[in-house]
């Protein structure tokens, strides 16, 4: 392809010719209007001289048209995995690859747009189709087609959002009059109280041709059913979910299927609830005064999440001093109402230094063990008193105690220490201080000797006998340290110890807080890797058994990370929930995002790219239908004519050229120059000689 222009190269400054041309205008008009011989002929000179003046150059240009870039985006997202999708997409890349390189010229750029189901953006075809064209200038675009199920999440509002000006063509997989269930999240909280009961608002979604009007939805709590109910479809509707611990609640809801639709993976909804403790109310009843009644006041007040009652028996009532028993306290001491009318709402009981003074009736101990047995938890802290005859030893609450007195103290100085049992135990497991022999802690000087029962001794005192004891009796704990010299540490005595990491994770056991259970299996995910964490006091552990929301299933072979927890880790692109079960426990974690985009729609549809692909000239057309599959023709169309019609998409044919060379050619250079000249001379004198 050649183009031809004309181009100037002066012999003067352009003012200098234009002078020269003022000049030989007037000239060449004086001799006009005289009426001179060959006036016209002496004009034409003048104007062949004032030319060759300018330079005129012919150039001819040779040029090669640019090829078109055409993007074929293809969508690979996970809802292109649904039923034949990716084989429609495969078969029309290849056959539309074929159409676009047979007309010649064309730079077929084919994009595989994955994306990330895990991402919360859903599926992004628009931002490849960009960076395949970020080095192609507007005008070599001659259109964009997608290959994609129509479930696009990022279709810009506008044509001049593309970048260019070219048909954008959206061939739409799947197959009209789809059927397909959705569940989706209308409310869903964060956060919800411990022993309190949080509602879910949701509805329920059917897509396609006769559909039921209610559906089935089942709702589980870490992986317990706890409760299944019917609902209608297209309403919303509630269910009550009981926090029952805190920390994260994993809570599912899970719909029915209906036959014949797509996937059951967006008929299940995920969120996760923070369980959060309210208060934790606790009753602390102080005996006789010693000097550690501050250090546990003080570390339960220091607690925001502590709600604190807090009794001291100054005076027992058999002191003979003539005192009535009314007079004995500024406030009386309501003991009716703490251990009988009001003992539940207590989540704690601690005794520090508590004996049996007759203050409290048998009675109410039978309630305290009651209270143990059905979910709640006491906390002996004793010295002297557990080993004398007015031991709590000798009431009702001997039948859940782990450790009974022998009635001997051991007065000699000590330095606690954790037994191979407590090395295991969350409570007492790595406390600051513990990892030399013995640990780097101040004495103690008291220890109550006991038989221990049952339960377990994970701390020691003088002469190797148990200094802390924790024991599980039915629903409920209980928890004996047996030497009232804690505050000693408190106190910094010989450097201290880590009295505060110790009460408080011991507080916490007691309050039955997940972290601290001696029996857990836990399944924590982060990205897409999962860590299986197997808490136990026993020397080994079974594998694990995992189960994926795709039915995947793997068994992991867990290796010890420290005395009594064990570890895996395991890696997956499965996103959703996952189980884990040893046999005994079972736990859940959910990889990616609670509710992923990418799988809440999953019904194919044209909808989404109409309006874009109308603005550019473009269309939307299905692939297949129920019976049959065709890919429509591709044509190069010239700019300004239909891009699309029934059965044929058109792509732009671009108008750009690269100029491969030029040729020049001096009109008044050289020998031609001489003889146009000599020429033009010569025929001026001869019209003049006649």
């Amino acid at each position: 392809m050649g183009d031809f222009s004309l181009q100037f190269a002066p012999l003067l400054p352009w003012a200098a010719i234009i002078a020269l041309a003022c000049v030989a205008a007037l000239v060449a008009l004086l001799g006009i209007l005289a009426r001179l011989r060959a006036a016209w002929l002496r004009t034409a000179m003048l104007g062949l001289f004032l030319l060759a003046l300018c330079g005129p150059i012919l150039s001819r240009q040779d040029r090669q048209p640019l090829p078109n870039v055409v993007a074929l985006v293809v969508d690979r997202s996970a809802s292109q995995g649904i039923g034949d999708r990716t084989g429609q997409a495969n078969e029309a890349r290849d056959a539309i690859a074929r159409q676009v390189q047979a007309l010649g010229n064309v730079d077929l750029r084919v994009v595989e747009a994955s994306g990330d189901p895990a991402s919360s953006d859903g599926t992004q075809l628009f931002g490849a189709l960009s960076n395949a064209l970020s080095d192609v200038p507007p005008d070599r675009v001659g259109g964009a087609i997608l290959l994609t199920d129509g479930v696009v999440d990022d279709v810009p509002a506008r044509a001049a959002e593309l970048g260019f000006k070219a048909p954008v063509h959206g061939l739409i997989t799947g197959v009209p009059d789809e059927r397909d269930r959705q569940i989706s999240l209308v409310e869903a909280p964060r956060f919800g109280l411990v022993k309190q009961a949080t509602t879910i608002r949701f509805r329920i979604t059917d897509h396609g041709p006769n559909m039921p009007s209610t559906a089935t939805v089942v709702l589980r709590r870490d992986g317990e059913e706890i409760a299944r109910t019917s609902v209608p479809v297209g309403e919303v509707s509630s269910l009550q979910v009981p926090i029952d611990h805190a920390g994260l609640n994993v809570v599912e809801l899970e719909a029915d299927t209906v036959p014949g639709e797509l996937s059951p993976v967006n008929n299940r909804a995920v969120l996760e609830i923070e369980g959060i403790r309210e208060k934790m109310r606790v009753l602390l009843v102080s005996g006789e005064p010693n000097a550690g009644e501050r250090t546990w006041r003080n570390l339960l007040k220091a607690d925001a999440n502590v709600d604190l009652v807090h009794f001291t028996i100054l005076r027992p009532p058999q002191k003979g001093d003539g005192t009535p028993i009314n007079e004995l306290s500024l406030i009386q001491f309501p003991t009716h109402r703490l251990f009988d009318e009001e003992i539940h709402r207590f989540d704690l009981i601690i005794f520090d230094r508590y004996a049996q003074e007759g203050l409290l009736p048998s009675a109410y101990f039978d309630n305290m063990t009651e209270f143990v047995r059905n979910g709640g938890a006491i906390l002996l802290a004793s010295g002297a008193d557990y080993a004398s005859e007015n031991s709590l030893w000798g009431t009702a609450l001997a039948d859940i105690l782990p450790a009974a007195p022998t009635g001997n103290v051991l007065y000699q100085p000590f330095r606690p220490a954790i037994t191979d049992l407590g090395k295991r135990h969350p409570v007492t497991r790595d406390l600051p201080g513990s990892s030399p022999n013995p640990p780097a802690w101040g004495q103690w000087f008291t220890t109550v000797e006991t038989n221990l029962r049952e339960g377990t001794s994970v701390m020691s005192g003088a002469q190797g006998a148990p200094l802390l004891v924790l024991a599980h009796q039915d629903k409920g704990r209980v928890a004996l340290l047996l030497s009232d010299h804690a505050w000693l540490w408190a106190r910094g005595y010989e450097g201290g110890g880590p009295y505060v990491d110790l009460l408080r994770r011991l507080s916490h056991w007691l309050m039955k807080e997940p972290d601290l259970d001696e029996e857990a299996l836990r399944a924590k995910a982060n990205g897409r890797d999962i860590t299986i964490e197997r808490q136990t006091m026993a020397d080994s552990v079974a594998p694990v058994d995992l189960t994926g929301p795709n039915g995947e299933k793997v068994r992991l072979t867990l290796k010890p990370e420290k005395p009594g927890l064990w570890t895996a880790d395991y890696a997956t692109d499965a996103m959703g929930i996952w189980h884990a079960q040893d046999g005994t426990l079972q736990a859940i974690t959910n990889v990616g995002p609670a509710n992923p985009r990418e799988f809440q729609d999953l019904i194919s549809t044209p909808d989404r790219l109409k309006g874009l692909a109308k603005e550019t000239g473009g269309t939307v057309q299905r692939l297949a239908t129920a019976s049959s599959f065709a890919v429509p023709a591709v044509r190069a169309v010239g700019d300004g004519s239909p891009y699309g019609g029934d059965g044929w998409i058109g792509l732009k044919r671009s108008e750009a050229t690269v100029v491969r060379g030029i040729a020049s050619f001096p009109l008044f250079a050289g020998l031609l120059g001489l003889a146009l000249l000599l020429g033009g001379l010569s025929m001026m004198w001869a019209r003049e000689g006649r």
